[in-house]
């Protein structure tokens, strides 16, 4: 559906979902596993033209778009599929002596009909992968995909209405007006992926109708290398994390904190990353990408613009109209710099030299709990680990937090809440309805019932 949508039609929209869920449809497992099939075959079909429409978006590298759009979507949809038989069956629970004789379980129901709000810096995966999770837990979906990224949404949208039920997924293209619209609605869930200013509105709209949401936000995310830290590999992963996408990752290394006795040895092994990796031109590079429009590479020029730092070590380069700002490297940054006053979003890192290990830590905990937190160090690991706190982290290692099925994707306070893939994912989209049961001849005791003698109340103390 990709018409424009008023508050009547998305009423309507909503309405007609309700129906198909309300008619068992969304339920069956059958179901649910043909439409995760269908989408994974919807991408991998159609992986060309995809990886050109992210192109055309973000000017994304083929291989970095196969991998974090195409690929890593197409997997978590089979993953969900192969095991959703398994977390849909009733688990049972244990029951004390008082509940005896009776059984008790925890069944999975599906929410209903849920709402998908994606960004724009991963367009398909940041959708796909919580359509995915929605529709294992069996529900009916309004996938909202971005305006921002406008050659993907379409294709998205044109896509999922060759390879999916339209009866129970509809997608809405569109910018505020059209998600205004869906956010005035009442959905079974709203799970919501971009900044926390629109994270707080869908906060707000949810409230009105009770509704649960998952919020997927982001922060500055910090790098901390001790001096014990393995260099090269510390520069090689932060490399990865903040010049992938150009640094338009919500898990991407923000800032780094290197302890002074290495300061220099990291930032000239990063400067050569940046050679090995795009060349002494990454503008030139068909493995650099750019920045989604030019209002946010202006925010970024600005960013670097305004000062509160030594020293651009390398990079610094930007052109507004080209969408482009070069991997950059600022020395000296202060606390109060500019650069340090947002989530950069882009291909900017700031380096803060610090003595001891608990500066950084003692920044972090001063601060917004961020998305995700990086420690390269020897002896250090587990410190950092238990005196901070973020959605996910890695020792010696970044974003891969996010990739395995096994471990939950999410924030806390202001990086968001809640989370999903994987198992989580389907439990994000489901309803655990507690149940028990009673067999049908056992006759409620008497020592249930008033009156409560002293000897109903001495034996249901023993019991209890």
């Amino acid at each position: 559906m990709s018409a424009p949508v008023s508050s009547a039609s998305a009423e309507q929209l909503v309405r007609r979902l309700r129906t198909t869920f309300a008619s068992g449809r969304t339920r069956d497992l059958d179901w649910r596993r043909d439409q995760l099939r269908a989408l994974a075959r919807m991408l991998r079909d159609n992986e060309g033209a995809i990886l050109a429409a992210l192109a055309e978006d973000l000017g994304k590298p083929r291989f970095e778009a196969w991998a974090g759009d195409v690929a890593a979507s197409a997997s978590e949809a089979d993953y969900l599929r192969k095991h959703l038989g398994g977390w849909a069956k009733d688990s049972s629970a244990r029951l004390p002596l008082a509940f005896l004789p009776g059984r008790a379980s925890v069944r999975h129901q599906p929410r209903g009909v849920v709402l998908v709000v994606a960004p724009w810096n991963y367009p398909v995966y940041l959708l796909a992968t919580p359509l995915a999770a929605a529709l294992a837990a069996g529900n009916a979906v309004v996938c909202k995909p971005s305006e921002l990224a406008p050659a993907t949404s379409a294709l998205i949208t044109k896509l999922a209405g060759e390879y999916l039920d339209p009866e129970a997924i509809a997608f809405v293209e569109g910018g505020v007006d059209e998600t205004t619209a869906l956010l005035e609605q009442r959905f079974d869930h709203i799970l919501y992926t971009g900044n926390g200013t629109v994270g707080r509105i869908v906060a707000e709209a949810a409230a009105r109708h009770l509704t649960p949401t998952t919020l997927e936000l982001g922060g500055k995310s910090p790098a901390i290398v001790d001096k014990d830290a393995n260099l090269k590999q510390a520069a090689s992963r932060i490399a990865f994390a903040k010049w992938s996408n150009a640094g338009q990752t919500c898990i991407a290394v923000d800032h780094v904190w290197v302890h002074h006795d290495v300061h220099d040895e990291l930032v000239g092994l990063l400067a050569k990353e940046v050679r090995e990796r795009y060349g002494d031109d990454p503008r030139a590079s068909a493995d650099f990408g750019r920045i989604v429009n030019e209002r946010h590479t202006a925010r970024i020029a600005g960013l670097i613009s305004g000062g509160g730092y030594d020293e651009v070590a390398f990079g610094g380069d930007v052109d507004v109209e080209a969408r482009y700002v070069a991997p950059t490297v600022l020395t000296g940054v202060k606390p109060d710099a500019a650069v340090m006053g947002e989530e950069i979003f882009g291909p900017v890192l700031p380096v803060i030299g610090y003595d001891d290990i608990g500066e950084p830590i003692a920044h972090v905990n001063a601060g917004d709990h961020p998305l995700a937190l990086y420690v390269f160090s020897r002896r250090n690991g587990d410190r950092v680990l238990a005196e901070t706190t973020s959605g996910g982290a890695c020792v010696n290692d970044t974003m891969m937090q996010v990739f395995p099925p096994s471990l939950p994707f999410g924030g806390v306070g202001e990086s968001g809440y809640g989370s999903y893939h994987g198992k989580w994912g389907f439990e994000t989209f489901s309803h655990r309805r507690a149940v028990y049961r009673r067999p049908w001849w056992f006759v409620e005791p008497a020592l249930a019932k008033a009156p409560y003698t002293e000897i109903k109340q001495r034996l249901a103390r023993f019991v209890y």
